[in-house]
């Protein structure tokens, strides 16, 4: 019975298997069928989205002709802009002929040596004289970088750039030796400016461009080592030795940089040279030859030259950058020294000429030179091997504040009273550097530092601790060795540090403090006028542009407005991107930022291309920083845009997201809160060659109207600005 039962539970066993073997058999069959069936729709769908991409490509490519020309018209402004441009430039040359004001042309080498002769010849050492004088110099320096950075190659040959350079540095040396001029004839007179607590000399001259501070050790009281300058809040404690000594302490900050190596980066307008068009090419020629006749029939035609000119006196601002040259042991163009280079014999004797006079005060800053001993030059070349690490990079970092030249020197004789007789010994010898420490004693001495305290400007912005550099004459750079126990004090904006001995001092930042930037925004707010506004770690700039000329809206740091002096102020590009940098607000892109600072790295072509279309529609189209533009590769550019001719606040929804590759352009159906990132069309949207027409599908009349009667130049300083921020690839 028991055998019986268990063959019959077999058999019912593999009745069940056998079902569930049918079963499993037939819904692998429906599974592979179901499969089968959606590999053949997805095919098929994927056949219908091909069929359907390839009718776009055509139908764009066909009519690639045609928005390429309408394109090409509208590009015309920018070529405009040029002309325009050429005009002002001629026009206010002309200008400067005719006027009498006595002020020398600086393009006219003629006039610039006329100039340098006779201030050198001017022995008029008054301080007060000497800084009037100088803002005159000052403005004569920022016209000559005009030229260099805003002629373009056509206007301007090789040997026209080299003599500007040139004249750039013989104004900046005699400016120099001026100062130093100014300083011997203060110390002369030392004990007027005595102070009526120590009995020590104290001067405090100031100007907007320089701050001289200036002590003078009349009683040498050990008592009185440390000072405060009043009213600049600068100060100095000084070591026993020189606290007992003849000497003076001169703390010069010239709100300008003249030391730092030349360096003429770029220029202020951009190159069209993307625009692939040989009507452009040829309308290019003709602008230049225009141009040309522009600048001949100034020179012969003086009745009406204002006919031709739309606006010209807003042009005439000048754009200037922070160009650096060497204060000290700068070789001049031609091989020879400038007049303030450090000189081998700092005891120079005075000759019988006061010019040759003027000249040995410019050198009171001398030290032995190094350069004729072979066994101190190689002790120096190793020592800046070893030191390498230390010398500052000025891509990466950037003063900012001006220079300070902290300075010892040798006091002279002071006057004495003798009954009715004033009497004063007169020496042979030239203003001196005092030497600290002292160069006769052993290598191995050592000697207490002297500890400097700077107040910082206040219309300059450290959004980090700033680093102290000195500069080296020797190798044309600036180095932080030699510089210890920094201390910053953000709320009294000071800071304080100690030096092994007295150096030209700067106060650095990283050049790309600001990058990448945070967000950007591009948003019309009138006719011709729009406003830039980009974020980043550490402010909110925003950047009103209208007409020609664009004005700093705001800089908020932390919910509070700052750089009240340089804001509300209507300036050409230049100008204001020379005024950001000056204050440490440095938005504008050096070369190689990517080996500092993280960039989204885009094809030219993709990126110049935007920012020209963009610009040409920005008078009724706002345009925003995407987050997907990270991840659409080197070859496109992911953008926000949008319709915008009121002055509504804009909504996360009035936005979509655009792609364009400088060839193509696509409204994308993927979202700023999508998942992820895809290159699928918008459904009803088309391909375009041009981000022109690709705006131009969703737009209005009204919007398409504002945009051809936009100003050409407008639509430039939008192109300009776009081009120095960069926002596409630095955000």
């Amino acid at each position: 019975k028991s055998s019986g039962k268990k063959k019959k539970m077999s058999q019912a066993e593999k009745l069940r298997l056998q079902k569930e073997e049918e079963l499993r058999l037939k819904e692998e069959e429906e599974a592979q069928l179901q499969a089968q069936q959606e590999a053949a729709a997805r095919l098929e769908k994927e056949r219908l989205e091909q069929e359907q991409m390839e009718k776009l490509e055509a139908k764009a490519h066909e009519r690639r002709e045609a928005e390429l020309a309408e394109l090409h018209s509208l590009q015309q402004k920018f070529l405009s802009a040029q002309q325009w441009k050429a005009a002002c430039r001629a026009h206010a040359k002309w200008e400067h002929y005719l006027s009498a004001a006595g002020s020398p042309d600086p393009a006219v080498l003629q006039d610039i040596n006329t100039f340098l002769s006779l201030w050198r010849e001017d022995q008029q050492q008054d301080v007060q004289l000497v800084m009037e004088k100088g803002e005159q110099v000052l403005n004569l320096i920022e016209k000559l970088q005009l030229l260099l950075l805003d002629s373009p190659a056509s206007e301007i040959t090789e040997k026209e750039a080299a003599q500007y350079q040139e004249s750039i540095l013989e104004l900046q040396n005699l400016l120099h030796q001026k100062y130093n001029a100014a300083t011997e004839h203060l110390l002369k007179t030392a004990t007027l400016y005595e102070d009526s607590e120590t009995g020590n000399m104290q001067a405090v001259i100031r100007d907007k461009n320089v701050t001289f501070c200036i002590w003078g050790n009349l009683k040498k009281k050990v008592r009185f080592k440390t000072h405060v300058f009043y009213g600049v809040q600068h100060g100095f404690d000084l070591p026993k030795s020189l606290a007992v000594s003849s000497v003076a302490v001169r703390i010069l900050h010239t709100r300008y940089d003249h030391v730092s190596p030349l360096g003429l980066q770029g220029h202020c307008v951009p190159r069209l040279e993307a625009l692939e068009s040989k009507q452009l090419s040829q309308l290019s020629k003709d602008i230049v030859e225009e141009s040309k006749d522009i600048v001949e029939e100034s020179k012969d035609i003086v009745e009406e030259p204002k006919d031709n000119v739309e606006e010209p006196k807003e042009e005439e601002q000048q754009a200037t950058e922070e160009l650096n040259i060497p204060a000290e042991e700068e070789m001049c163009s031609d091989g020879r020294k400038s007049a303030i280079s450090l000189q081998e014999n700092s005891t120079s004797k005075i000759g019988v000429s006061e010019t040759e006079g003027i000249e040995k005060a410019s050198d009171i800053l001398a030290m032995p030179s190094e350069a004729e001993d072979p066994l101190l030059q190689e002790e120096m070349t190793e020592k800046e091997e070893a030191t390498s690490d230390q010398v500052v990079d000025l891509q990466q970092f950037v003063p900012v504040g001006g220079v300070y030249h902290i300075d010892a020197l040798q006091l002279p004789p002071q006057a004495k009273q003798v009954k009715d007789w004033s009497m004063v010994e007169l020496l042979d010898d030239g203003l001196e550097a005092y030497p600290y420490p002292p160069a006769e004693e052993a290598e191995d001495a050592t000697h207490p530092p002297i500890q400097i305290t700077l107040r910082l400007p206040e219309n300059v912005m450290y959004f980090e601790d700033p680093v102290v550099a000195r500069w080296d004459p020797a190798g044309q750079h600036w180095r932080t060795e030699g510089i210890s126990q920094v201390m910053y004090d953000p709320q009294e904006k000071s800071i304080t540090f100690e030096m092994g001995a007295f150096y030209t001092i700067a106060l650095l930042q990283p050049a790309h403090l600001h990058m990448p930037y945070k967000a950007w925004e591009l948003r019309p707010t009138g006719m011709d006028e729009a406003l830039l506004t980009i974020t980043t770690a550490f402010a909110v700039i925003q950047i009103l542009m209208k007409g020609n000329l664009c004005m700093l809206s705001s800089v908020v740091v932390e919910g509070k407005d700052v750089l009240s002096h340089i804001t509300g102020q209507w300036l050409n590009p230049g100008d204001l991107k020379a005024l950001l940098k000056k204050a440490g607000v440095n938005i504008f892109p050096g070369e190689n930022p990517d080996k500092y600072v993280s960039v989204n790295k885009k094809a030219p072509l993709a990126e110049d291309r935007a920012y020209q279309e963009m610009a040409l529609v920005a008078s009724a189209f706002a345009f925003a920083w995407s987050k997907w533009n990270l991840e659409a590769g080197e070859e496109q550019v992911v953008f926000k845009a949008c319709e915008h001719l009121k002055a509504d606040p804009l909504e996360e929804q009035d936005w979509s997201l655009y792609m364009f590759n400088g060839q193509k352009a696509q409204k994308l159906k993927v979202t700023e809160t999508s998942e992820a990132f895809s290159e699928e069309l918008e459904e009803e949207s088309e391909f375009h060659c041009t981000l022109y027409h690709m705006l131009k599908d969703f737009a209005s009349k009204e919007a398409m109207d504002k945009v051809e009667v936009a100003s050409f130049l407008f639509t430039d300083v939008v192109y300009q600005l776009l081009l120095a921020t960069r926002v596409l690839t630095h955000s």
